[in-house]
C-alpha cells in the first residue's frame, strides 16, 4: 500500500524518477521492476529497497533516494570499470571509455557478466598472441574492449561490435583496436 500510495500516485512518481515498470505480484511481499535497461533497473530495485526500508515513501522523498542511489551508482561504475582495467593491466583509456566498460558489470550474456568476461577474454587474447609471435599486448587491450558497444546498446542502433568500434574511435583508441573491436564478429 505504502508503494503503490493513495491512487497510485507513489508507484507513478516512481516511475517516473526511475523509468522503470513496477509490477505489484498477488503474492504478498512481492514487487518487480521491469526495465530492459540494467542500470535503471539496478537503480530502481536499489531506492526501491530503501525507500521501503525508511518507511517515508512519497513523491518528494522518491526523487531525493533515487537521486541519491543515481550518484552512487555512477561512482560504482567508474570504480568497476577502473578495478577492471587495473586487473587485466590496460593503460592509458580515456575516462569516458573507463566509464563504459564499468556500465558492463551490470550487464550479463549468455549467462556471464559481461565485465568479467571482458576480462578473461583480454588475457586469453594475449596468450594466444604470445604463441603467434604477435602483440600480446595489443591483443589484451582489444580483446578487453571488444564488448564495449554492449554498454551503449540501448542507446545506439546498431550491431554492438560497430557500436563499440565507432566509440571507441571517438575516443582516441589506436587505429588496430578500433579494427579489432569491429571485427570481432565479422561485420567488418
Amino acid at each position: 500500500g505504502r508503494v503503490i500510495g493513495r491512487e497510485g500516485r507513489n508507484i507513478r512518481a516512481f516511475e517516473r524518477a526511475t523509468g522503470v515498470d513496477v509490477l505489484v505480484d498477488d503474492t504478498p511481499g512481492v514487487i518487480a521492476v521491469s526495465c530492459f535497461d540494467p542500470i535503471r533497473r539496478a537503480i530502481a530495485g536499489e531506492a526501491l529497497s530503501k525507500l521501503v526500508a525508511d518507511g517515508r515513501v512519497h513523491p518528494t522523498r522518491i526523487e531525493e533516494i533515487v537521486a541519491s542511489v543515481r550518484k552512487d551508482m555512477e561512482e560504482r561504475i567508474r570504480k568497476a570499470g577502473s578495478e577492471a582495467i587495473m586487473e587485466a593491466n590496460i593503460r592509458g583509456l580515456h575516462p569516458k571509455i573507463v566509464e563504459a566498460m564499468g556500465k558492463l558489470h551490470f550487464r550479463t550474456s549468455f549467462g556471464q557478466n559481461v565485465l568479467r568476461h571482458s576480462i578473461e577474454v583480454a588475457f586469453v587474447s594475449q596468450i594466444i598472441a604470445d604463441q603467434l609471435g604477435l602483440d600480446g599486448e595489443l591483443a589484451r587491450r582489444c580483446g578487453f574492449l571488444h564488448d564495449i558497444g554492449k554498454a551503449m546498446s540501448e542507446e545506439t542502433e546498431g550491431p554492438h561490435a560497430i557500436v563499440g568500434a565507432d566509440f571507441l574511435k571517438r575516443n582516441k583508441e589506436p587505429d588496430d583496436v578500433v579494427n579489432g573491436v569491429a571485427s570481432h564478429h565479422g561485420e567488418v
